[in-house]
């Protein structure tokens, strides 16, 4: 059975639609050079933000359980005042001098109690300082990648608003010419673009070699690229060969198609 197209479409044919992709996925290209790194700057300062709410967060637990520690040593030293209170109004009627020194034990500790819990509280007091301040210098942190992550944000949804429509119709309009390339060509065209940094998997001849390179093309085989009959590639870098006239017909029709469109 056929492929896409491989026994009707000439050679000719198939290299135009060939560099017609390479156009379309060169424009492609461009709109996410446009976008650059911002989409995963973005992700990161989200992360970031997210980090630091849950630091604010957990500082701020940290905080409200050291108050509530203090609220529960301050009911223990009233409680503590209460039995010294009730321990001496036993003093005063009590009948031997063993009853007596084992109430004023009873007085001693409760006010052993007290001081404990006093150093508790001073303590817990230091802490809920210094946890006040770290709050706050997360806040400001928290707040300064905020503001960033808003910024960044803000810039990243105005190439997406100026871009997001271009996109989608090259995406599409990719996947159509894709229908039209015979299996072996799109792979091929895939394999190439994928090891160019540039992603051009076919150029066109320029002063005597392709387009970037400086390796010279022998003028026999500018002559066969010219003449389209069979697909030509460059021994140096593997890349797909057109002639200049070709490729500036096809780029006429692509700008033509792209014409409603800023990219």
């Amino acid at each position: 059975m056929a492929n896409k197209k491989e026994s009707t479409a000439s050679v000719e044919d198939k290299l135009r639609t060939l560099y017609n992709l390479q156009l379309i996925d060169s424009k492609i290209d461009e709109i996410k050079s446009v976008r650059g790194e911002l989409p995963l700057e973005v992700q990161d300062l989200e992360d970031e933000v997210i980090g630091l709410t849950n630091r604010v967060n957990k500082l701020q637990d940290e905080l409200k359980e050291i108050q509530d520690n203090i609220k529960v040593k301050k009911n223990a030293i009233d409680e503590h005042k209460e039995a010294i209170a009730k321990y001496t109004e036993q003093q005063n009627n009590v009948r031997n001098n063993r009853e007596y020194n084992s109430i004023t034990k009873e007085i001693e500790f409760q006010e052993l109690e007290i001081q404990l819990a006093e150093k508790h509280i001073k303590e817990f007091k230091a802490s809920v300082e210094h946890k006040k301040a770290v709050i706050e210098q997360s806040k400001e942190q928290l707040a300064q990648k905020q503001e960033h992550l808003d910024h960044k944000k803000a810039e990243l949804d105005s190439i997406l608003a100026e871009t997001n429509k271009e996109e989608s119709f090259l995406l599409e309009h990719s996947e159509k010419i894709k229908q039209d390339i015979e299996d072996r060509l799109l792979t091929a065209y895939t394999r190439i673009r994928s090891s160019m940094s540039n992603g051009l998997a076919v150029v066109s001849i320029d002063r005597g070699a392709s387009a970037g390179s400086y390796f010279t093309i022998p003028p026999q085989v500018i002559s066969e690229i010219a003449a389209r009959k069979k697909i030509i590639t460059d021994e140096h870098s593997g890349r797909i060969l057109i002639d200049q006239e070709l490729a500036d017909e096809e780029t006429q029709k692509i700008n033509e198609l792209l014409k409603d469109f800023a990219i």
